[in-house]
């Protein structure tokens, strides 16, 4: 007999004016723009207003601030070229195509919410950098809904995009029906086939050497970072969203969007409200003002939380805002977050694809975070103090003889820092530098 139960229970979903507010902060000011535009044309309630106003400045007291520019020009500062009688291309970014390609998939409202948190959650060599059971807590699914998700995700382009891991990633670019073989290396001897261990996989498989060799030349051309390589490296121009400045010794944020069409509520619409209309009409006009409403609230948190982000990030990176541009703390997006009690999806989206123009150059707002790690001595320091280090090492080596990992491992722990052999190899890779096999030099 089936038994009638009453439960309480809390569960968290995501309002419209929360959808809306996440995809206006999410949009760098170019697209901003044009969303602006588009939605002037489609809420008659919605009106552009005439450009009088000045740029939003906001100083940060900082009194201990007290440094000269000077002719340094950091490596990742973007120059703007001028180019006289050409367009200004409207380029997308790799996450804003992939976000494209979902209206290919026929998601749900609720799916192609959670497919939006996963590709927004994917790190720059394409790979699911987060744990999928935090999406299932955060939007309280089950796990196989998430899952079903992240499957289709994994079908677009480019191939391998959204994997977990490496075998995960090249089994995706792998057609299982075309090339068997390949897929069965990569589904059950994948640790043979990394490790080189060509005897062992010749043994366990059955398979001839010549066999072997053409399966390996088709997993070489695979892509192991499928999200690699896919910025616009043409690009014309940056349009900064922020601008900082000092002035008497303080800090000056200016958010650099006076130059966009500046919307408010139709005050007649509103008007028309109180008035005689039938209820068809009245419903109609309602809906067009709260959507308005919204829309003109999204704009302006969207300028307060890249002020506040901005702000932590001058609070928290003092050294680079005094001149020593390569002296970055650590510094995470959950630390942002913690700050300022917003989610560290809020601080990603306010964080990716925009930049600020600051008196050493134009950086992305990504860029002022950093892993850390502590020394011997007791001191934490940025990992990027470590990679300049790594770098500097590798660039006076006998490349006649070039250093191991095990041996750059030795030498930065005679240094101060503990790292193991792996994290060596990892930030030797950041660096885009090869194995030693491949340095040395006859």
């Amino acid at each position: 007999m089936v038994r009638l139960q009453q439960r309480l229970e809390q569960k968290q979903t995501l309002q419209p004016q929360q959808i809306l507010q996440a995809t206006i902060l999410q949009l760098n000011s170019v697209n901003l723009e044009e969303r602006i535009l588009e939605e002037l044309e489609k809420n008659p309630v919605l009106e552009q207003m005439e450009d009088t106003s000045e740029l939003d400045e906001t100083p940060v007291d900082d009194n201990d601030l007290d440094w000269e520019v000077d002719e340094y020009e950091p490596p990742n500062v973007f120059e703007q070229k001028v180019l006289k009688d050409m367009p200004i291309p409207q380029s997308k970014d790799f996450v804003e195509r992939l976000v494209d390609q979902l209206n290919l998939c026929g998601f749900s409202a609720q799916e192609r919410i959670v497919a939006e948190e996963i590709i927004y959650n994917l790190d720059e060599n394409g790979y699911l950098a987060v744990e999928l059971e935090l999406i299932n807590d955060r939007f309280e699914l089950e796990q196989n809904e998430v899952l079903s998700v992240l499957k289709r995700i994994q079908t677009l382009e480019p191939r391998g995009i959204a994997a977990r891991n490496l075998q995960e990633c090249l089994l995706l670019q792998i057609d299982k029906v075309e090339e068997p073989f390949v897929y069965t290396l990569l589904s059950e001897y994948f640790d043979d086939v990394a490790n080189h261990r060509y005897d062992q996989l010749i043994e366990k498989t059955g398979c001839s050497e010549e066999k072997l060799r053409e399966a390996l030349i088709i997993i070489e051309h695979l892509n192991p970072k499928p999200g690699a390589g896919h910025e616009n490296i043409e690009m014309t121009t940056v349009i900064p969203e922020l601008i900082v400045y000092e002035r008497d010794n303080n800090w000056v944020i200016v958010v650099n969007d006076n130059w966009l069409p500046e919307v408010r509520v139709s005050q007649e619409y509103v008007d028309m409200l109180a008035g005689e209309l039938d209820k068809k009409a009245k419903s109609f006009i309602k809906d067009k003002v709260v959507n308005a409403k919204w829309f003109v609230d999204a704009i302006s948190d969207r300028r307060k939380t890249l002020t506040d982000v901005m702000k932590m990030i001058i609070e928290k990176q003092p050294e680079f805002f005094q001149g020593n541009t390569d002296k970055l703390r650590p510094m995470k997006l959950q630390d942002i977050a913690d700050e300022l009690n917003l989610d560290i999806s809020t601080i990603s989206r306010s964080t990716r694809g925009k930049y600020v123009d600051t008196p050493y150059g134009i950086y992305e707002l990504k860029s002022f975070f950093t892993e850390g790690m502590v020394t011997s001595s007791g001191e934490e320091i940025s990992t990027m103090q470590i990679k300049q280090l790594l770098k500097d090492i590798l660039n006076e080596e006998d490349k006649k003889h070039p250093f191991t990992d095990e041996q750059l491992k030795e030498i930065l722990n005679e240094n101060g820092f503990p790292v193991a052999r792996r994290t060596v190899a990892k930030y030797r890779e950041q660096l885009h530098v090869p194995v030693a096999r491949l340095r040395k030099n006859i």
